[in-house]
């Protein structure tokens, strides 16, 4: 597809992904009950490996080395994210989850310009302040302590923040689509493996609930969703893509909110405005707001 095409449809397939994500959190709720998590991602990830190594067949001429190695970068950083903020999931609440998590967006400018040095812009900065004043207001349940699963969600972030910059430094002259199914391969024999060191395969049956979530986890949220993530990455700075990134938590809770299982507070309605304010800094560094 025609390069200036993707940069259009870049941002846009950013945020399709987050309203993946996001339509996935109360359907993974129910049904971790039924599914061990290590075993979720590991099959999650397998499934979107597969998926695209079909239906990409044809990028596997331009298969080297490079895709092997960069793919097992990429998939390391994303793979310990995923596993991080998993069980610092378990160790706090869903909302301070998120929170903690959509962290990364202000992590980012700064990573990327220890690795580039490209020094982000205030406006950047101001944008990523804002959203994750957003992102907090909505996700509120009413207390900040630090517990030990809210610091593994910060590690987690910081590993996707870490994403995020090895998506921008890597992907470049690259194909993306066999990039991102190596990273899928990769994820998922990590968490392979950690799902072997923990509680192994399921011993009981699955329900038919929890098979149809494991499909669109891994058809959804994996295959698309994530390959969405990396194409519009290539064709985005990374500031802008951790920005766009962290509207996976407000969309988690518009699901949650619609299909009743929570209820909307006014911080939450406060907290949308202050994170629709973030985007229009990002995009417009508020320049209709300056005459001349």
């Amino acid at each position: 597809m025609n390069e200036s095409v993707m940069k259009k449809l870049a941002k846009p397939m950013i945020v399709s992904a987050t309203l993946i994500w996001g339509s996935s959190f109360f359907l993974v709720k129910d049904a971790v009950d039924d599914v061990d998590p290590m075993f979720m991602l590991a099959f999650r990830f397998a499934l979107g490996a597969v998926l695209l190594a079909v239906v990409f067949w044809r990028q596997w001429r331009n298969m080297d080395w490079g895709y092997v190695w960069q793919g097992g970068i990429l998939g390391l950083l994303m793979g310990t994210a995923y596993i991080t903020q998993l069980f610092g999931l378990i160790g706090t609440t869903p909302g301070k989850n998120a929170f903690f998590t959509a962290s990364y967006c202000i992590i980012v400018p700064f990573l990327y310009w220890i690795v580039d040095r490209k020094r982000p812009t205030r406006w950047n900065v101001l944008a990523a302040l804002l959203s994750v004043t957003g992102i907090g207001l909505v996700s509120w349940d009413g207390g900040i302590a630090l517990a030990l699963g809210d610091c593994l969600t910060l590690v987690a972030a910081f590993f996707l923040a870490c994403h995020i910059v090895a998506v921008a430094k890597l992907s470049p002259g690259r194909d993306i689509f066999l990039l991102t199914t190596m990273q899928f391969a990769a994820m998922a024999v990590m968490c392979g493996v950690g799902m072997l060191l923990t509680r192994g395969f399921p011993t009981q049956p699955l329900t038919p609930f929890a098979w149809w979530v494991l499909l669109y986890l891994g058809v959804g949220c994996t295959a698309v969703a994530l390959l969405f993530q990396n194409v519009g990455q290539k064709y985005t700075d990374p500031s802008s893509a951790a920005l766009l990134l962290s509207l996976e938590a407000p969309f988690g809770v518009l699901f949650s909110v619609a299909f009743g299982a929570e209820e909307p507070t006014p911080l939450m309605y406060l907290g949308f405005c202050v994170i629709f304010l973030a985007m229009v800094c990002s995009e417009t560094q508020f320049r209709f707001l300056r005459r001349g």
